[in-house]
């Protein structure tokens, strides 16, 4: 059985496991990647991170719109990877997630079973939890279900935000991949069904919406705080400011503090002390430290509070 891999991953995520497995002499049989899509004000076509990465490196690379095509099919067979990997793709179907001897291995960005879906480092942050981690795993038919090869804990800073912990955690889950190849082409892999993990909380990680993202000042701060954090500095947790001459327009929150009020205001009532931001919540109150409002670059709350002449009756909701 030959050791060629064949890669798949679009973000900038998956960069720094591909770079891994390059750097440990494995060797890339071709790489996989989302179609260039339309982006910025231009909808100019962009590539990928991944792509971008594959052309640096002159691997050789396929952009399939549709998975289950056959002429795709054709070219996967004639590559003969005994082993794929998948970090931050897409769903695959049967069709090609059983193709390989070796099977189909996917880098996953918490500690299965728990945390399943498209998004396991906000909701970790979102939900307070003071650890994660990444998890490989092999693919089957369902979401992010299959047997466990290898986990990997990482414990959370208080303040870390999203951006921050997903690029700890890029770095991290490169070595574990190669860890897992190394495993598997050796024989040594003992993979181990979810289920024996009987010990975790199996918190879901759905995709992020403008829904789920939108503040809800009636909680405590302590809340309104890991929602910030977990969605920084994209997409953002947002508000609606509404007072003065910004009233309607969507703020982002993107960096806040705790901060021990005893008040006795509605939710979402601002409050400005010594040039500093505070808005209330159902307990406490948050500071912000970040923020962007519609159309406008991210800011210091300092720069947004030097343009803001109307502070009277200031509140978001």
């Amino acid at each position: 059985m030959n050791n060629r891999i064949l890669f798949m991953g679009t973000p900038q995520f998956a960069v720094a496991p591909l770079n891994a497995l390059i750097g440990a002499g494995l060797e890339i049989a071709a790489v996989v990647t989302a179609p260039d899509r339309p982006a910025g004000r231009g909808r100019q076509l962009r590539m990928s991170a991944v792509k971008q990465r594959a052309l640096e490196l002159g691997l050789p690379l396929l952009q399939p719109s549709n998975l289950k095509d056959q002429e795709f099919l054709a070219q996967l067979d004639a590559l003969d990877a005994s082993l794929y990997i998948v970090v931050a793709f897409r769903m695959l179907p049967r069709e090609v997630w059983q193709k390989p001897k070796r099977g189909t291995v996917n880098l996953h960005a918490s500690l299965l079973p728990n945390y399943r879906g498209a998004a396991p480092i906000n909701w970790a942050l979102i939900n307070g939890e003071e650890r994660t981690g990444l998890t490989t795993f092999l693919i089957n038919d369902h979401i992010d279900t299959g047997d466990i090869l290898l986990r990997e804990v990482i414990h959370i800073a208080p303040d870390e935000n999203a951006g921050q912990l997903h690029d700890r955690m890029m770095a991290i889950g490169a070595g574990l991949l190669v860890r897992t190849v190394k495993d598997l082409m050796d024989g040594t892999a003992q993979p181990l069904r979810q289920d024996a993990f009987v010990g975790d909380d199996r918190k879901e990680a759905p995709k992020l919406t403008p829904a789920n993202c939108r503040i809800n000042w009636a909680v405590n701060a302590d809340h309104v705080h890991n929602l910030v954090r977990g969605l920084a500095p994209s997409p953002g947790a947002w508000t609606t400011w509404a007072q003065g001459i910004h009233s309607g327009q969507q703020l982002k929150v993107l960096a806040t503090k705790v901060v021990s009020r005893h008040h006795r205001s509605h939710p979402g009532t601002v409050e400005f002390s010594n040039e500093r931001m505070l808005i209330h919540c159902a307990s406490g109150a948050v500071e912000v430290l970040e923020l962007q409002l519609q159309g406008k670059r991210a800011m210091s709350c300092a720069d947004f509070l030097n343009g803001l002449r109307d502070r009277t009756a200031a509140r978001v909701e």
